[in-house]
């Protein structure tokens, strides 16, 4: 090794411990923003097991055993999901057709964050499968993305108030699971 770059080493080292030392080289210790799907999901947690528990039903988590019978199990899930026929669909250009309920706790998660819980479900079914219509229609993403413009407009706008919601909702324990009126 050169005697030059020896020296520079001996010099640029301590510097550099120093620097830091001062600026803290170790990973940042700013507050993690969780991401806003996060934050959309733990809500959407939170208003679910609140809307099961106030029908006296003890929410499931996926993963997790559970000692309940089967009648039990479909009890909760037809609190979550709804019942009856499916009042929302939208058919897509794949021949698919998307169904869900108004009623259910999803439903009423999807109410209270989103703000419109048909028009949700409607934009976010279309916005969500232009991979598959693209695929199946033999056209490229982004003349699908100008032709849907008004539903991704509208998707963004509904993501945009539900992560307000979402935000709300997590910073002020007194609201939580709550329907608002």
């Amino acid at each position: 090794m050169h005697p030059r770059t020896r020296a520079a080493g001996r010099l640029v080292a301590p510097i550099l411990l120093a620097g830091c030392f001062l600026t803290g080289c170790a990973p940042s210790q700013a507050p993690r923003h969780p991401a806003e799907d996060d934050v959309i999901k733990a809500a959407g947690q939170i208003l679910t097991d609140s809307c099961l528990t106030r029908q006296g039903l003890k929410p499931s988590r996926p993963g997790r055993r559970t000692s309940s019978p089967a009648p039990e199990e479909a009890k909760v899930a037809e609190a979550l999901f709804g019942s009856g026929r499916p009042e929302l669909s939208v058919s897509l250009s794949t021949g698919h057709v998307v169904s869900a309920h108004t009623d259910g706790c999803l439903a009423a998660a999807q109410q209270r964050l989103y703000g419109d819980q048909p028009r949700w479900f409607r934009v976010s079914t279309i916005v969500n499968n232009l991979g598959p219509e693209a695929r199946h229609t033999h056209r490229s993403l982004d003349e699908l993305r100008a032709k849907h413009r008004a539903e991704i407009a509208d998707w963004m706008r509904l993501r945009t108030h539900a992560l307000a919601e979402a935000t709300a909702l997590l910073d002020d324990p007194s609201t939580k699971g709550h329907p608002r009126p």
